[in-house]
Order: C-alpha cells, then sequence, then structure tokens
C-alpha cells in the first residue's frame, strides 16, 4: 500500500506554471515540488467537472507548505473556464449596462453578487485565486478586452470593481487588478501580437484612475508597449512598475502577464523574458501553455526565492477554510446571489 508522501516545506518560488490534463503526472508532482515554482494556474483544459477539480486540488495542496496558491483565470462572460456544474456569470460588460439602465446601487448590488458566487464556486473546489477583476476601459476598440471591460468610465468601473472585490473577499479570495496600466485603447490581442499604445502621459492617466481608487491583493501588467513613456512593454518595464510601487504604494503582489504570449517575445526566449520579468520588479512569473518552456526554465534560469516576494504570494492563500459545495447549496446568501445573476442573464 502506498502511503503518501508528506508535503515539502519551502517558500514560495516565483513561477507559476500549469498542466496539461485533469490530474497529476509524476512529471507534474516533480515540477511542481520544485522550489523555483510557487504556484499552479488552471485551464478549461484541466476542469471535467466539480468532483475532478475538487480531487486535483487536493492533491496540488497536499504536496507543499504552504501550499501552492492554485490560481485561474475565471471572470464571468466568455473567460469562465470552469462552465458545466458552476454558475454561467455574467460578462462585466452586462454590469456596466446595468449601471446606465437601473443606476448605481442596483448594479453595485449585482457586481458583490457576481463576485460572490465567483469565488465561492472555486474555493468550493479548493482554487485560492482568480486573476479578476479586468479594470481596462472599453472604448469600443480592443477585442480582446471588449466586454471583459465593466465600462468606458473609471469611476464606473472603479465602482463596480469595488462591489465584485467585496464579493470575493467575503468568501476570502483576493482580487487581482489587471492589465495596467490599461489595455482598452490599444487594438491589437497580445496573445498574438505586440501591441503599441501611442498615446501619452496625461491620456494614458484616465486608464490609470481604478488603480487609484482600489485596495487590491494583486495587479497584472499589460503585454503593451507605451513608446512616449518606455520602450519596454509594461511587464518588462521597471518604469512602469515603479509606478505602480511607488507613485500608487502598491504593496502586493505583481504577477507577469503569460510569458508565453506573443506579446512577450518582445524580449527574446522564456530564460530571458523570466528575467527580464524580475528585473522589472514582477514577483510572480507566470508561464503558460508552453511545458518545453518549463522544463528549459527550471534546467536553465539561475533564478532564487526572494523573500519578499514569496511573503506577498503566501498572502494569497485565503485565510478561513471555504465550505464544501453542499455546505455552499444550502447558504442564503448564495441562493440569493444566484437569483440575481439568473435575472441578468434573461
Amino acid at each position: 500500500m502506498n502511503t503518501p508522501r508528506p508535503p515539502i516545506s519551502q517558500a514560495l518560488g516565483p513561477l507559476f506554471i500549469d498542466i496539461a490534463g485533469t490530474e497529476l503526472t509524476d512529471l507534474d508532482r516533480e515540477r511542481l515540488s520544485h522550489p523555483l515554482v510557487g504556484g499552479i494556474i488552471l485551464f478549461s483544459r484541466n476542469y471535467q467537472d466539480r468532483e475532478q477539480l475538487t480531487r486535483l486540488c487536493t492533491e496540488i495542496h497536499s504536496l507543499r507548505t504552504p501550499h501552492l496558491p492554485i490560481t485561474i483565470d475565471h471572470e464571468g462572460g466568455r473567460v469562465q473556464r470552469c462552465r458545466e456544474g458552476f454558475t454561467a456569470l455574467p460578462p462585466m460588460a452586462r454590469l456596466g449596462q446595468l449601471w446606465d439602465e437601473a443606476g448605481a446601487e442596483k448594479a453595485t448590488a449585482a457586481a458583490r453578487q457576481v463576485g460572490y458566487v465567483l469565488a465561492a464556486e472555486l474555493r468550493a473546489c479548493g482554487v485560492d485565486f482568480s486573476f479578476t477583476p479586468v479594470l481596462d476601459l472599453n472604448y469600443g476598440r480592443s477585442s480582446v478586452i471588449g466586454t471583459r471591460s465593466f465600462h468606458r468610465q473609471p469611476v464606473v468601473v472603479a465602482q463596480l470593481a469595488a462591489a465584485l472585490i467585496e464579493g470575493l473577499r467575503e468568501v476570502g479570495m483576493g482580487a487581482c487588478g489587471k492589465h495596467f496600466p490599461g489595455h482598452g485603447w490599444v487594438e491589437a490581442d497580445s496573445h498574438v501580437a505586440i501591441p503599441v499604445d501611442e498615446r501619452g502621459w496625461e491620456e494614458i492617466q484616465e486608464d490609470m484612475r481604478p488603480y487609484h481608487l482600489l485596495r487590491l491583493d494583486a495587479v497584472m501588467p499589460a503585454h503593451v508597449i507605451y513608446p512616449k513613456i518606455d520602450s519596454r512593454s509594461a511587464g518588462f518595464s521597471p518604469v512602469w512598475i515603479g509606478k505602480l510601487r511607488n507613485s500608487l504604494g502598491f504593496n502586493g503582489v505583481i504577477f507577469s502577464d503569460d510569458l508565453s504570449m506573443e506579446g512577450a517575445s518582445v524580449v527574446g526566449g522564456v530564460v530571458e523574458r523570466v528575467q527580464a520579468a524580475r528585473n522589472a520588479g514582477c514577483d510572480a512569473l507566470l508561464v503558460c501553455n508552453s511545458p518545453d518552456s518549463v522544463g528549459t526554465l527550471l534546467k536553465e534560469w539561475p533564478g532564487t526565492v526572494l523573500t519578499s516576494a514569496a511573503t506577498r504570494i503566501e498572502r494569497l492563500l485565503p485565510a478561513k477554510a471555504a465550505p464544501s459545495w453542499d455546505q455552499l447549496q444550502r447558504d442564503e446568501g448564495y441562493r440569493a446571489a444566484l437569483k440575481t445573476i439568473h435575472a441578468q442573464a434573461t
């Protein structure tokens, strides 16, 4: 009979990696136990049903202490990794539309309930953190942002995001604002291109306004170049990350966006990208959908675990236990939130 091995006790490293399937392989376990790895991001391919997801998260958590943060892109609308068995969440633009049609009070109440359901369902299955909310302004130019954005007006974006974050935190989940300083103006999709925003500092200030108004646990810079400010894209730029740390006083986790995306190709290979993002000031370095790149990094990157970054990453772990899925179904607040969300879908 095989007995589970005790968890490895080590600080959380800077690399956040992914896996290919719905359960861990021996190679996955080896990589997730590597000292340079500090978390995992899940995708739709890693989700089969709630029971499978719960088993997967339980095993991932058993590998390390403190346990690896399990993260996911689960925003609502078209960016929702877990679907069958989960509540279909509206796109954030629907909440902005509700603001315009029914007023701030009704829209912010709905946003809080969306945040509550989003976080409660993920946490009931073992997921710790979702990369949400999108704080980009909807200029009507960016197809990759589009309905992921709450609104065109920064104050409306900030108020709706604040309400959604309140719902997340009610069940112990933090919030990640993205994509700093703003991805809504550029038309190119950084997944497949290198977007360039030619606006000057004064114009970009409007996009940054939500970051001034919100208390965030994490921020993800954009794979966008703003050449009038810096020749490097924001996630590789000490200038932009310095503004985030110093001008805005942000002391949470700074995540790179996925370093395997085309928008990151301005720097070179994966080792160069990871080092550039670390040098710029990113705490956590996402490398997704490229298992060969992860293998290269773990063999060739001479990275170290920085105590300050590891401490910030550890703060993303929920401080309280989550109810099970069955317990969640009996929660009156959850049931009331579902009614609101279903009403927005009709």
